[in-house]
């Protein structure tokens, strides 16, 4: 039997949809988190650290999984999964001309600016650590943050480079899934 796509009759299109429907859960659920940690956090000092909270937060035991890295999984998972399930929302001819180039363009502008982003990030959570060895101290990685784009709302650099490294892997997995030749929705052969 020749290989074929996945129909909402196959075994595993249920088990994507339900991997998929966890992922969601678990980023609506730290996006509650977060946003309410980070309140509290305002509150109480006038200030914020961007991810800082989320990042410096285990679950589901203490020394396990940070917050952020279980949203680092979950949306590059989850974004898989959408792929999986929904391809016959982008299958042949359904988006196509004006609107393909488009949207490849721009998938193309935010993979590269993920890309710099994570570039950036890394380098300067590099450039911290080493500047704290140098002088003898060794720094906390997990607080290590940057007063960039706001110096009144610095990122958390170990957060940031997840998040933005997380986006460049989906957006550039957007542009190869939208230059590679379409699957077609008759045409039941890979």
């Amino acid at each position: 039997m020749k290989p074929r796509h996945l129909e909402k009759t196959d075994m595993g299109y249920k088990v994507y949809l339900y991997i998929f429907y966890i992922c969601g859960a678990i980023m609506a659920s730290t996006l509650i988190f977060g946003v309410y940690a980070t309140m509290l956090e305002w509150l109480a000092n006038g200030t914020y650290v961007m991810g800082e909270v989320i990042h410096n937060t285990t679950i589901p035991f203490e020394n396990f999984a940070r917050v952020s890295t279980w949203i680092f999984f979950s949306t590059i998972i989850g974004w898989y999964c959408v792929t999986r399930i929904g391809w016959k929302r982008t299958a042949g001819n359904k988006i196509v001309g004006t609107k393909m180039a488009l949207l490849q363009l721009m998938l193309l502008g935010f993979a590269i600016i993920s890309f710099y982003e994570v570039l950036y990030n890394f380098t300067v959570l590099n450039a911290q650590i080493t500047a704290g060895i140098v002088n003898g101290i060794v720094p906390d990685i997990d607080m290590l943050s940057v007063a960039y784009p706001d110096p009144d709302r610095p990122w958390n650099l170990v957060f940031a480079t997840k998040i933005f490294l997380a986006s460049f892997i989906i957006t550039a997995h957007g542009f190869y899934l939208s230059v590679k030749p379409r699957k077609s929705l008759d045409d039941q052969e890979l």
